[in-house]
């Protein structure tokens, strides 16, 4: 059986990762220092695959940390990179936590894969290293300019270490995986989006103003240049973001470019209204809302061109917008005690 290592993997994206893993018949080891997730979800992984994931609790930006796992785990086939703070707000708010945990992090992790003979990388990336791009869709030829918040910065100076390392040391090879903006559950309900804190994301700010947890949701705009005037993001089911990374892993071991990069989205966009609207539909549920100033940091418009990884990858977005809201509420309502 082959083994991967998961950074994050306690995490929102990371746990549904780890299920596609353990699904597809990989033993993964999980690190995580709990940040922002809980250790109850690895029983939640557990209940889904009937495997339960090896888990350390450690935190990446420490050196000593990831020597301690990867020494332990030398035979891995690779290393998915989830591992760091992502809240665009609180980025701007607090930069220099961002550029330590997010740069030391990726830093750690290639020098402990060199040491240790660990060869291949996927790496948790973001369309947010594109900016406001100015032409749409996004592919991945498009310009990665100076993004709009120090967390999107984060991503676009990893990948320039990523690619520095890789030009220093024949052995490794990389993917990075350019998410759009990931939502839902897993169709379990076992698993999903539980920040801690006040959310900072759309979707589970919604499905806790419609639980009663949060008063009202804040729409932050309406007077951008889109048909509605609200904000536009390309929303990924994240049980299909997920198995994007199993077909990355598997890609990286065959004969390929040493560094490539693709976006993982549906190549569709769909604003703040639309997915407001999207939940009401499909869960029978009326959302309170109100319309604030816009936020730092947010960008316009963006979706993207998936043409390369449905074509190269062989990964392709499934779930529909209304059954990907819809697990969201699903997975709220188990979370609070409510019947599903």
């Amino acid at each position: 059986m082959q083994k991967v290592i998961i950074t994050g993997g306690t995490g929102y994206i990371g746990s549904h990762t780890v299920v596609e893993f353990q699904n597809a018949g990989y033993e993964v080891v999980i690190i995580d220092n709990l940040s922002n997730s809980n250790i109850e979800v690895v029983d939640g992984i557990e209940s889904i695959t009937g495997k339960r994931p090896q888990f350390y609790k450690a935190d990446v930006a420490c050196h000593k940390a990831v020597d301690d796992v990867f020494s332990k785990h030398d035979d891995a086939i690779a290393v998915i990179h989830f591992a760091a703070y992502k809240a665009v707000g609180e980025s701007v708010k607090k930069p220099l936590l961002y550029y330590h945990n997010n740069v030391q992090g990726i830093v750690n992790v290639l020098d402990k894969m060199q040491e240790y003979n660990i060869l291949n990388l996927v790496f948790s990336s973001s369309c947010t290293v594109y900016g406001q791009p100015e032409k749409l869709p996004v592919t991945e030829e498009s310009p990665v300019v100076k993004p709009e918040s120090p967390y999107g910065n984060t991503k676009k100076i990893n990948e320039e270490i990523i690619v520095d390392t890789l030009n220093s040391t024949r052995k490794l090879k990389a993917i990075s995986l350019r998410y759009f903006n990931p939502i839902g559950a897993h169709e379990s309900a076992k698993i999903g989006e539980l920040p801690l804190g006040v959310p900072d994301n759309l979707l589970p700010y919604i499905t806790q103003t419609a639980i009663g947890l949060r008063k009202e949701l804040s729409v932050f705009g309406d007077d951008y240049n889109t048909p509605d005037g609200t904000a536009i993001r390309d929303y990924i089911n994240v049980t299909d973001l997920a198995k994007a990374h199993v077909k990355a892993v598997s890609r990286l071991t065959e004969d390929h470019d040493r560094f490539e990069v693709f976006n993982v989205g549906t190549g569709k966009g769909s604003s703040v209204m639309e997915i407001i609207l999207a939940f009401e539909r499909s869960t029978g549920q009326e959302l309170k809302y109100k319309i604030v100033d816009r936020r730092a940091g947010d960008v316009e418009q963006v979706w993207a061109d998936t043409t390369k990884a449905n074509t190269v990858l062989g990964w392709k977005a499934e779930k529909t917008l209304d059954e990907t809201v819809k697990s969201a509420w699903e997975w709220e309502k188990r979370v609070r005690g409510e019947s599903v």
